[in-house]
């Protein structure tokens, strides 16, 4: 069923549990959220359902009832609720009932007040600055021929030949922040060239629920050097990578040895770029645009980027 043939729902305060679920369904579709979030966040209602009622009146559940069913999660459900569901259920609570909230169909939040305690997780890795240094002067050298790639590596009789897509990849990654799949999606048309002083990328998402994602990226006037030479090497058809996923990885480790540094990977350089924007001071939203991330998904990582860039103690 297409968003369009989506029923519409005329909620109030007084309409039941499970009718406010299926507009919130209809209202996630429409914004393009991810098939896994539409599904988990329909889960953890369907559990609210099961602890309320179907036809409980919307007006009649206020923050003591969350707080009753949190209660009922953790300690008498009889089904473990490890930290990180529990988090993602309290999430759940949030978002939904922010919603309502925001749509003027309650009075008030009643999921505001929530505790959220988020489940543990070990902070993302990234390069310090003289570690970005060090990758860029490494995929550079591969870049001039002072040094072998990893297709002449090891073979006898070769000759060291140019070769530009580590430092296309690397460059690329560190100015823009895009994940993995984003950049093996670039077509040759998504980069406009036709300024060279300002170059730009444009993200695109052939799928419509991932419209929301599509952005326009600032790349360096230094970029676009590094593209003429790998176009030239590499001649592409259709889109910058034309090879695996796997292919680039193996790039970006053969860079890392070369820099004499233990582990590079798109998320990795994805981090390092965020770290090195947010200590630049670019302004929240924008960062949080140009990494693609909804506001939900943005509150942890805007800490984990506060983390990661304070002085230490």
């Amino acid at each position: 069923m297409s968003v369009e043939q989506l029923p519409l729902f005329a909620l109030t305060r007084e309409s039941s549990l499970s009718t406010a679920i299926s507009g919130f369904h209809q209202h996630m579709i429409r914004k393009g959220f991810t098939e896994n979030t539409v599904n988990a966040f329909l889960y953890d209602l369907g559990i609210l359902t099961r602890y309320l009622g179907d036809d409980r009146p919307l007006i009649q559940i206020g923050t003591n009832e969350l707080n009753d069913f949190l209660t009922y999660l953790r300690y008498y459900r009889g089904v473990p609720c490890n930290p990180k569901s529990y988090a993602r259920r309290v999430t759940t609570l949030k978002v939904f009932f922010g919603w309502l909230a925001e749509e003027g169909i309650i009075p008030g939040d009643p999921a505001a007040p929530l505790i959220h305690h988020r489940a543990s997780t070990p902070l993302p890795q990234f390069l310090y600055e003289g570690q970005v240094e060090k990758l860029l002067q490494a995929t550079e050298s591969l870049m001039h021929a002072d040094a072998p790639s990893p297709v002449q590596r090891g073979r006898v009789g070769v000759g060291v030949k140019p070769d530009a897509r580590p430092h296309l990849l690397v460059t690329l990654l560190l100015q823009t922040g895009i994940k993995k799949s984003e950049c093996m999606a670039i077509q040759l048309g998504d980069i406009d060239t036709s300024k060279p002083q300002a170059p730009v990328l444009y993200v695109r998402y052939s799928h419509p629920k991932m419209k929301h994602k599509e952005r326009k990226l600032r790349l360096s006037a230094d970029f676009v050097p590094i593209l003429r030479q790998y176009l030239a090497e590499y001649q592409p058809q259709e889109r910058l990578f034309e090879c695996t996923a796997r292919n680039l990885e193996y790039v970006l480790d053969h860079a890392a040895r070369l820099a004499g540094l233990e582990n590079i990977s798109f998320e990795i350089l994805r981090w390092t770029c965020a770290v090195r924007d947010y200590k630049a001071r670019m302004p929240s939203d924008k960062l949080r645009q140009k990494l693609g991330l909804s506001k939900i998904t943005w509150q942890e990582t805007s800490e984990n980027l506060k983390k990661l860039a304070s002085p230490p103690l």
